[in-house]
């Protein structure tokens, strides 16, 4: 009688010569991204996506409503102080919208920024226990503001059909089709500069506290609260320089019928957005393999 095999066996050998579904190797050069993990990560993205909703909200009593509560409160306060007081042109629009679309398209800018400039400060406990794509966390932060943007862009949606209905000099037009192309580049622009904001941030810790005002000072080199008309021909080329600029105005043009569109800014800024995206994602992968020693 031949002896029995022991009970684990089977599973030995199967583990042995079985096919693995992940195999870690080291980054071998600074193009070595690994970006199809993102993809393969996807439900982790998700997971990120949601801890970020019920954080956000948890021990709140108005939960999202902040999220209609602040941009309105904002174009309130600038409708008064910028329109009334200050007396800054809005191209005949009406300031509560000429203003609050401003406002829409710059928090998502300054939500991604702000809080994707934090990845590797506020998840070092994570990053330090696990393997994962540390993009995930840049990512999901992109996709969750995502949520904030469409809530303050329905808002906008109400005032703009309510000027509209009483006969406001208001004129939507085709361009409202290149929202999901504005939205895509403002994306990836708060993206690219917040990971740049992060990497770097890692061994200039005074970064934090320059972009915490820095985000806020660019917005006044950016046309938000005046329009890019009332710039002098001889120093609009330096608004323009901000990619953020044309993002804004073809959006205020799309929707206001009013503002300036020139497809060669709308490709400049695309353009931009894509280079700086890519460097930051170089960078990034090139200091998340050291990070955890100067943390």
């Amino acid at each position: 009688m031949s002896d029995p095999q022991p009970p684990n066996s089977d599973r030995r050998t199967s583990a042995s010569v079985g096919d693995w579904s992940l195999i870690l190797r080291p980054q071998s050069g600074w193009l070595d991204l690994h970006l199809s993990d993102l993809w393969r990560y996807r439900d982790l993205t998700i997971l990120f996506v949601w801890r970020d909703f019920v954080a956000q909200y948890k021990q709140t009593i108005l939960g999202p409503l902040w999220h209609l509560i602040q941009p309105l409160f904002t174009t309130l306060l600038f409708t008064l102080i910028f329109g009334r007081v200050a007396k800054l042109p809005t191209d005949g629009l009406p300031p509560m919208l000429f203003y609050m679309a401003g406002i829409t398209c710059w928090n998502y800018y300054a939500e991604c920024l702000n809080r994707s400039a934090g990845t590797f400060i506020n998840n070092a406990s994570i990053f330090g226990k696990v393997y994962f794509p540390r993009l995930c966390v840049p990512v999901s932060v992109v996709i969750s503001n995502i949520i904030k943007f469409s809530i303050q862009f329905a808002l906008f949606l109400l005032f703009l059909a309510y000027f509209y209905a009483n006969g406001f000099a208001i004129h939507p037009n085709a361009g409202v089709l290149l929202t999901p192309l504005l939205v895509l580049i403002m994306a990836a622009l708060g993206l690219g500069t917040g990971i740049i904001v992060s990497a770097l941030t890692i061994r200039y810790r005074d970064l934090q506290v320059l972009i915490t005002f820095g985000v806020q000072l660019l917005m006044y080199a950016t046309p938000v609260i005046y329009p890019l008309s009332m710039i002098s021909e001889k120093y609009r080329w330096l608004v323009l320089a901000n990619p953020m600029t044309a993002l804004i105005e073809t959006f205020r043009y799309a929707f206001l019928g009013s503002g300036t569109f020139d497809p060669v800014n709308l490709i400049y800024s695309a353009a931009i957005t894509t280079v700086m995206l890519f460097i930051a994602v170089i960078l990034f992968n090139h200091v998340e393999r050291t990070f955890m020693d100067t943390v």
